[in-house]
């Protein structure tokens, strides 16, 4: 029993610890060489294959997956790097990073489906059209996630009698769960971290809303032909959802998403000045208020939506549980990815860094563009903002005003390209399991991306040459 108590008695002295061994960000990234970065890759390659190999078992073992690479990365970062400079790391990823995450996306996952959508439309391509375009409109003003969750189950529903309704899915993903999002910092989490660090907020409004319409407008293009094809080619069937007038109820649960709007203002608004300290990571007390009203949120909109509501909604916690266990494993073992990102020119991505300015020193829109949104494609796009964020000079005002078009082609990127891959932004992950348990037959991991390699790809390197240049 000694030995247990020692333990605890060990753990407890490490969390509480003010001393200057836990005062640091961490692990220092330039100490790492890339095969580091073999844990995140290996999870990645875990979420790709086995889906393929045995669903069934994918389903009831992606947690302990998730675990299995976790452990594989903090054993080695223990015995190599030390117990102090990796529980400051571990910590500072699991408060600061993936918990105000995870929260947020579970107080918009259950919000956003206490709102049932009652009735159903034909899933014509003119239906279709709208509600991708509607859905794109609200994506930034109640967040891809909200936007996403709200809409994604009529849309299955209206293309429920469809011979081919996959590509109603994806496009879905591409339009409201990533590019919608992309002009106030309440769309997508990357520039909600860059209006926590001074970004104005309706400047992402005025300066990416060329891109977005170019970017939005080509992609909605390209769906409007495709689905308009398949659409001619499928026969009538009968419609399991027979077209019937819409109603919305469960509408609680909109006044419930404007309190999770005002939280995140708030945080950004209100600095108390009360720090929390753990392992000598500060927590500011305008994010611990925030982090609380999002749990009160999720709480109240249990409480408030009606169980019928929830129940019509066809609402189950398997997508959120799925996003938690596997972004619990992506954070943490992105940790030393981050850690050699940000070493920069002293890191092992050295040569990646070395992209982004010019011979002259000058910065090289163009490469923050393409490394931010490939980066994205694989890694939490918010992280990822931030990194290059800094790497540009980590300086609001200059980039607002000196610098314009790098801190567009970063946020850009880290929007857009979050569309490239399931695990690019939380929401892809969602509208896929949904999907998924509605019986649309969702592209794999690998199949998926053939979707946006062909789709998204062209229409970013058209941007590159209208806007980049």
């Amino acid at each position: 029993m000694s030995q247990y108590r020692n333990i605890v008695i060990g753990l407890y002295a490490v969390l509480t610890s003010s001393s200057s061994a836990f005062a640091s960000d961490g692990i220092n990234g330039a100490t790492f060489g890339p095969f580091w970065a073999l844990p995140f890759l290996g999870l990645l390659v875990s979420i790709a294959v086995f889906p393929l190999i045995s669903h069934h078992l994918w389903e009831q073992h992606q947690g302990k997956v998730a675990l299995f690479w976790s452990f594989l990365l903090l054993t080695p970062l223990l015995i190599f790097v030390g117990s102090g400079e990796t529980l400051t790391a571990l910590i500072h990823t699991v408060f600061l990073d993936y918990i105000p995450f995870i929260v947020m996306l579970l107080a918009l996952f259950t919000t956003a489906g206490g709102i049932v959508v009652r009735g159903n439309l034909h899933g014509a391509p003119t239906t279709n059209v709208a509600i991708l375009v509607i859905g794109s409109i609200l994506a930034s003003i109640i967040g891809t996630t909200g936007a996403s969750m709200i809409l994604i189950r009529p849309l299955i529903r209206a293309n429920d009698n469809r011979k081919h309704n996959v590509h109603v899915v994806v496009f879905f993903i591409f339009l409201v769960s990533n590019i919608g999002g992309s002009l106030t910092p309440l769309g997508d989490p990357p520039l909600f971290l860059g209006f926590l660090k001074g970004v104005g907020f309706f400047w992402t409004t005025l300066h990416l809303y060329r891109e977005t319409l170019f970017v939005g407008g080509i992609v909605l293009a390209a769906f409007i032909a495709l689905d308009i094809y398949l659409y001619s080619k499928e026969g009538v069937e009968r419609d399991p959802t027979p077209d019937s007038k819409l109603s919305i109820s469960g509408s609680i649960n909109l006044l419930l998403i404007g309190c999770i709007i005002a939280a995140v203002l708030m945080s950004a608004s209100w600095k108390p000045g009360i720090l929390i300290t753990l392992a000598g990571i500060s927590l500011e007390g305008q994010d611990v208020a925030r982090d609380g009203i999002m749990i009160f949120v999720t709480l109240a909109s249990l409480q408030l939506t009606k169980s019928s509501d929830r129940r019509d909604n066809e609402f189950s916690w398997g997508p959120i549980l799925e996003v938690a266990k596997l972004f619990s494993g992506i954070f943490i073992t992105m940790i030393p990815v981050i850690a050699m990102l940000k070493a920069g020119s002293q890191g092992a991505f050295a040569p990646l860094v070395a992209l982004v300015s010019h011979a002259d020193g000058a910065s090289n829109p163009q490469a923050y563009f393409w490394l931010t949104g490939i980066l994205s494609s694989f890694l939490d796009n918010a992280p990822t903002y931030l990194v290059f964020f800094e790497l540009a000079g980590g300086d609001a005002h200059h980039l607002m005003d000196q610098d314009t078009l790098t801190l567009i082609g970063i946020s850009a990127g880290a929007v857009f390209m979050g569309a490239n891959t399931y695990i690019g932004n939380a929401p892809n992950f969602m509208v896929y399991a949904i999907a998924k348990d509605r019986g649309v037959k969702m592209p794999s991991f690998f199949g998926y991306m053939l979707w946006s390699g062909s789709i998204l790809i062209p229409t970013y390197l058209l941007t590159t040459l209208v806007f980049f240049r």
